[in-house]
């Protein structure tokens, strides 16, 4: 035999093509992760603005023009409204102009990402600077001490997400991608269930009780857990019922590659670029980093959307998933059980 057909014998055309496709989410993902992060930047920031009348309209017009368009300005009634759609997630800062003295307030909630605050602070400061004024920082939801940089709640949700994939992963690979009958994909779907209430909880513990690293909920935190494990767990299942083991790196793709560096974890998103910031909030780990903010620093607030956009992926996940065991042919269903993961269990 050849060198030629040992090669051919050792790497079958299938295989081929598997590695092929792991090279290229290599690639996605150095793409993706160094796109969105190697340059962190303030763009388009919801910002606040109260001020007397009689200047709100000028200050207003140069907040609009700063270089680069660090802000979003919008003019506030008066500072309580600042403070309630901060604590709100409407906006994430805001200038309260003194009409009387040189010494304004700075609004900022580092909850929601220390550099993002730091950023606005420097803005901030160097704005009233060039008007002979100076600015005090109030932080109205400041990051645990345990928190460095604000970040642990993304880690916590992509921890969340792994687990869930790692799971679905797992049940195919023991088992054949594709459940077998409706019984087995309900089988799947239950397991898949258990080990999300189980994850939600340990991963609530970790961050909570154990580490002190996250204050807010112990049970908002565990529900969310739950609700992103079994999120993630039941997408990657519906990928591998559809297209086999390569549903595994489908997942890998929208969870890890896309979903990520557009979390808004590392840097908030108002802070990385346009494409990452409009498909972050889409996906469970930006849905799942935006909702453990809320309940560790923002009371709760802002968190209908992304729980929707969690839910969505479980539903369709788990529809999908019963839905295609269902379409099973009667031939698929016969014969022993397939090696590693390609056919139905």
């Amino acid at each position: 035999m050849t060198f030629a057909d040992e090669v051919k014998n050792a790497v079958t055309p299938r295989a081929a093509l598997l590695v092929i496709g792991v090279l290229g989410l290599q690639l996605l993902f150095i793409a993706s992760y160094v796109g969105a992060l190697h340059r962190p930047k303030p763009t388009d920031v919801p910002f606040g603005l109260v001020a007397p009348q009689q200047i709100s309209a000028r200050l207003l017009t140069e907040l609009k023009d700063l270089p680069g368009g660090p802000l979003d300005p919008r003019t506030v009634a008066d500072a309580a409204t600042a403070r309630e759609q901060i604590l709100d997630r409407e906006i994430d800062g805001a200038l309260i102009v003194s009409p009387q003295g040189t010494t304004d307030t700075l609004l900022v909630a580092s909850g929601s990402g220390t550099s993002l605050a730091t950023s606005l602070t420097k803005i901030i400061t160097e704005v009233d600077r060039t008007q002979q004024r100076t600015v005090r920082t109030v932080d109205l939801a400041p990051a645990s001490d345990q928190d460095f940089n604000g970040i642990s709640s993304f880690y916590l949700v992509v921890g969340w997400c792994v687990g869930g994939y790692l799971c679905a992963s797992i049940l195919a690979i023991s088992a054949g991608t594709k459940p077998a009958n409706r019984q087995r994909a309900v089988i799947r779907t239950g397991v898949m269930a258990l080990y999300s209430i189980v994850g939600g909880i340990g991963g609530a513990i970790i961050i909570g009780p154990i580490l002190g690293a996250l204050p807010g909920s112990f049970w908002g935190l565990s529900g969310l857990g739950a609700l992103t494990v079994f999120a993630v767990g039941m997408i990657t299942l519906a990928l591998q019922a559809l297209t086999g083991i390569v549903g595994i790196g489908l997942a890998v793709l929208i969870v890890v590659i896309a979903g990520n560096p557009s979390a808004g974890g590392a840097y908030p998103l108002p802070m990385i670029p346009d494409f990452w910031r409009a498909i972050g909030p889409a996906l469970p780990p930006g849905a799942g980093t935006w909702v453990a903010r809320s309940i560790a620093y923002f009371k709760g607030n802002a968190v209908t959307g992304p729980l929707l956009v969690l839910s969505a992926w479980a539903v369709v996940g788990t529809a999908v998933t019963l839905l295609v065991a269902m379409r099973r042919k009667p031939e698929e269903l016969t014969g022993e059980r397939p090696p590693f993961g390609s056919n139905p269990a």
